[in-house]
């Protein structure tokens, strides 16, 4: 714990960095607008706060030594993502509106921000091979790894919010049929290069 701050600094950058988490609060937030990627921002927060749990239990251990396990878990991965991304793609065109309207909205964002990190096994490996490097043993170890896990997840709200405040300056040229189709193309395409991605990874 003593190195938390160099901590922190890894949990920024991998947050930071691209990934199906970022391109779904992306494509909400030039959907949507900032207001509207939130249901799905908290369900990533969440569904990482999860996965970190589950790391530090024997069901990681099992995800971990497991080919069978890791197979189930990733190509439920892949699929999901897939089904995001042929969703996206067909979605029909429609002017980028101001606003989310409704609460069945937020809650359906939310459910697959939550889905889409609760089955992508890389994150399970990623909290294996990071926590422990960070946890004094010989203290109160819950401790310690809470703190790391709501850290984690804090940061996945604060830099994931900044990324839909980012992409709503770029709602004005794309407030159009074709800026939608656009839209729709980029994110469901990016999403099942990703899906394909994820079936083809090995642990």
């Amino acid at each position: 714990m003593e190195s938390y701050i160099l901590f922190f600094i890894i949990a920024v950058a991998t947050i930071l960095s691209p990934g199906p988490g970022v391109i779904l609060t992306l494509t909400n937030a030039i959907r949507y607008g900032t207001s509207g990627a939130i249901g799905g921002i908290l369900g990533i927060a969440f569904g990482t706060f999860i996965v970190a749990g589950v790391s530090a239990t024997s069901l990681g251990v099992i995800l971990a030594t497991s080919a069978v396990a890791f197979s189930i878990m990733k190509y439920i991965g892949a699929a999901y993502l897939i089904y995001l991304g042929i969703k996206l793609w067909r979605s029909p065109t429609k002017q980028v509106e101001a606003s989310l309207g409704g609460t069945k909205n937020r809650k359906l964002q939310f459910a697959e921000g939550l889905t889409l990190q609760l089955t992508n096994p890389k994150a399970v490996f990623f909290f294996m091979s990071i926590f422990p490097q960070f946890v004094n043993y010989n203290s109160n170890f819950v401790g310690q790894f809470f703190l790391l896990v709501v850290t984690y997840s804090g940061l996945v709200i604060i830099i994931h919010a900044l990324y839909a405040h980012l992409a709503k300056s770029a709602r004005g040229w794309l407030s159009s049929e074709k800026g939608g189709r656009m839209v729709n193309r980029v994110g469901g395409g990016t999403f099942m290069c990703f899906g394909v991605g994820l079936a083809s990874a090995s642990k």
